[in-house]
C-alpha cells in the first residue's frame, strides 16, 4: 500500500523580507467595488502575512504602506489611507504586542498628522522590546528622499567639524539612513505583475534578489509568501562576484 504523500516543508526564510504591496485598486476595480474596498481587504492581507512571516521566522519584514509619491492620490484616497492607517494603529498594534512583534515606522513622518504620530510612538514605545519580528512600515517613504536626508546629515557633520570629509565611505551614509539599525533586505515582493521597485529601499536593495508575482495584493497570503521564499532559495546570490 502506498503511503501518503508528505507536504512540503516550509522554506527557510531570509533575514529580511521587503514587499510593495501593489494592486488594491485593480482588485476593487474587477468586482465593481470601490478603491477603498481594495485597501481594507490590504490590510487583511497585511494582517496574514505579517503572522505567516512571524510563524515562519522572517527576522525583519517591510512593507510598503504609503509612499512619499501617494500625497499626489487623490485627497478623499489619501483621507481614506489614513483612516486605515489610525484603525491599524489602534487596533492591531496589542495583537503586535502579544506576539512578539516589534513596530517600526520609516519615513517622512513630519507630513503625517499629530495624532497619527502619536500612535505611531505609542506603538512603537509599546512594542519596542519585543524579537519576534521586527515589522518596519515605510509611511510616506521615498528612496530618493531618504538618501538625500542622510546626505545632508553627512554635510551638517562635516560644517559642525564632527566628521572629516575624507572619513565619508559607504558605512558613513548607510548609518545615516532611516534604517541604519536594519539589516538590508535580502527578499524583496512586488505584487500585481508591476516590475518596478518605484522608489523603495534604493540604497538597502543593491544586492537584494527581486521576485515579482502577478497576485494582487488583496489576495497575497502565506502560500504567496512562501512561493517567493522557495523562488528566492534557487537564486546563487554572489554579491558582485564572479560564479564559482
Amino acid at each position: 500500500m502506498e503511503s501518503a504523500p508528505l507536504h512540503a516543508a516550509p522554506p527557510t526564510p531570509p533575514v529580511h523580507v521587503a514587499i510593495i504591496m501593489d494592486g488594491n485598486g485593480r482588485w476593487a476595480k474587477a468586482r465593481g467595488l470601490p478603491r477603498t474596498a481594495g485597501h481594507k481587504r490590504g490590510a487583511e492581507a497585511v494582517r496574514r502575512t505579517v503572522e505567516a512571516a512571524r510563524e515562519m521566522g522572517v527576522s525583519y519584514l517591510t512593507l510598503y504602506a504609503f509612499s512619499s509619491e501617494n500625497w499626489k492620490r487623490p485627497t478623499g484616497e489619501v483621507t481614506d489611507l489614513m483612516g486605515l492607517l489610525r484603525l491599524y494603529l489602534r487596533n492591531e498594534v496589542a495583537n503586535l504586542h502579544k506576539n512578539g512583534i516589534r513596530l517600526r515606522v520609516i519615513g517622512d513622518r513630519s507630513r503625517l498628522s499629530r495624532d497619527i504620530n502619536a500612535l505611531i510612538d505609542e506603538s512603537e514605545a509599546k512594542t519596542a522590546n519585543n524579537t519576534a519580528l521586527t515589522l518596519v512600515l515605510a509611511l510616506s517613504y521615498g528612496g530618493r528622499q531618504e538618501i538625500t536626508d542622510a546626505a545632508r546629515r553627512l554635510a551638517c557633520d562635516v560644517a559642525m567639524e564632527r566628521l572629516d570629509p575624507d572619513s565619508i565611505d559607504e558605512d558613513a551614509l548607510a548609518a545615516r539612513l532611516y534604517t541604519a539599525d536594519i539589516p538590508d533586505p535580502d527578499l524583496l515582493i512586488r505584487t500585481s505583475g508591476e516590475k518596478r521597485i518605484s522608489n523603495f529601499l534604493l540604497w538597502q536593495s543593491a544586492y537584494a534578489e527581486f521576485v515579482f508575482t502577478d497576485v494582487l495584493w488583496p489576495d497575497f497570503d502565506r502560500t504567496h509568501l512562501e512561493d517567493a521564499i522557495r523562488d528566492f532559495h534557487g537564486r546563487e546570490r554572489r554579491y558582485g562576484n564572479a560564479p564559482g
